[in-house]
């Protein structure tokens, strides 16, 4: 139960769900390959933390995303959990049908609210991805596939500067209606504050409900966790993250990468809000994959745990 004596605003959501994005966003440019079984490990440390939802796999070709060319290995390696949920990211038909066969039990489409971002990252417009999206949407959902979509750029394009919180509610309207059942909002530059997050979330308020707006912030300008509390209130409860920050947008030149989830836990934790999370598992399990990847974690929480560790294990008894 919240505890009402901290809790700074009674109006904010009693809980918040996370959706954990770092097996896949945080780790698909990475240089080096991750090996299957450290993401493998990496999953099992989170789902042990109390992470229930987890972006696993990516059915992207290969071709333009090695890192993720073993997707279908990593799922069935973890294999069903109850109460977890693993979701892949699906660009096409093919994708989905791959997905399908590795018994994913979600997907997500991606579309951008920036038309240079879209022809830069998928090669067509915000329109023709859109159309492309709609019979994977339709085919998955006819298998039983719940569908999630993201829209990037939703606070500042790379090749286009700022984009208007209409051109974002009017993409995010459409994938709605196409089925997808919650739309996530991503800041792909980190360049968002909460004065603009709170603008753009206004606007897709008056096209899709609030209770299907999800928050995806990069912390690139150290804004990720204000903007966080911006969305909380402005109604917004789903926020996707990454275990220690991990993940970034190859388009954005010094972009440090998603908001990390440690910094989001301990900021509903201090709030009252329930999110299901062990903290000091989820901090452990951020610890891993950055020894795995042989760097610092860039959640600020994390640092902060590991500090208080080390003088308290320096301090005599």
């Amino acid at each position: 139960m919240r505890d009402a004596s901290i809790v700074s605003d009674p109006s904010l959501p009693a809980r918040v769900r996370i959706v954990e994005v770092g097996p896949r966003d945080g780790l698909q440019n990475e240089p080096s390959f991750v090996s299957t079984g450290t993401k493998v490990e990496l999953i099992e440390r989170l789902i042990d933390a109390g992470v229930s939802y987890i972006e696993a796999a990516s059915f992207v070709s290969p071709k333009w995303v090695p890192q993720m060319a073993d997707g279908a290995d990593v799922l069935t390696r973890v294999g069903r959990r109850d109460g977890v949920t693993l979701a892949a990211l699906v660009p096409n038909l093919t994708g989905l049908d791959a997905a399908i066969a590795a018994n994913c039990e979600e997907v997500a489409v991606f579309a951008a609210a920036s038309e240079r971002f879209s022809q830069k990252n998928i090669n067509c417009s915000i329109a023709e991805s859109i159309e492309r999206f709609a019979p994977v949407i339709a085919r998955a959902t006819a298998a039983g596939l719940r569908v999630r979509g993201y829209v990037s750029c939703v606070l500042g394009c790379p090749f286009e500067g700022a984009i208007a919180p209409g051109q974002v509610a009017s993409v995010a309207e459409r994938l709605y209606r196409l089925g997808c059942y919650e739309i996530s909002l991503g800041d792909t530059i980190g360049a968002g504050t909460p004065n603009k997050t709170r603008a753009m979330l206004d606007a897709c308020a008056q096209r899709v409900p609030v209770s299907a707006l999800a928050g995806h912030f990069h912390d690139t300008y150290g804004m990720a966790i204000a903007n966080v509390y911006a969305a909380l209130q402005s109604g917004v409860s789903t926020f996707d993250s990454s275990v220690s920050g991990i993940g970034g947008c190859p388009y954005s030149p010094g972009a440090t990468g998603n908001v990390a989830s440690e910094d989001v836990v301990y900021l509903c934790d201090e709030l009252g809000i329930e999110t299901g999370i062990d903290l000091a598992k989820l901090a452990h399990a951020g610890g891993f994959i950055s020894d795995a990847l042989e760097r610092r974690t860039s959640s600020r929480v994390a640092r902060a745990l590991d500090g208080k560790r080390r003088r308290r294990e320096a301090t005599p008894v």
